[in-house]
């Protein structure tokens, strides 16, 4: 994960189980929904979040946590190449704070990503 000009890039590789010690961002009332790896890490979407955790330096040891109420974003996008050239896809939000891009690997279903992302901000 990185910054690039004043947008935040991420990268989510795969789904996979939600991480268990997550619990221990939770708020009362928030339930994790999912979780997807990153290249050092996880994001998990929430009921009332996205939280992006990067694990930082060599060791990674140092883990920098990136909370994203879905009340702060203000609209998204998705766009991918179709099913045969999906290499890679690409989802942007746009928020109060500013821009984040996200860039999900082959194998990421983007529907599913974008029904959690609709379902977090329309529901």
């Amino acid at each position: 994960m990185a910054e690039f000009s004043g947008i935040l890039v991420w990268t989510l590789v795969s789904e996979c189980p939600i991480p268990a010690d997550v619990n221990e961002l939770l708020v009362n009332g928030e339930v994790a929904v999912a979780a997807y790896k990153t290249f050092r890490d996880s994001a998990i979407f929430t009921n009332k979040r996205l939280i992006v955790r990067d694990a930082q330096g060599l060791t990674g040891k140092k883990v920098e946590v990136y909370s994203l109420p879905y009340s702060s974003i203000l609209m998204w996008s998705t766009e991918n190449a179709g099913k045969l050239l999906d290499f890679n896809t690409e989802v942007e939000l746009w928020t109060h704070a500013g821009h984040i891009k996200i860039s999900l690997q082959r194998g990421v279903d983007i529907r599913r990503f974008d029904r959690l992302i609709a379902n977090a901000l329309l529901s």
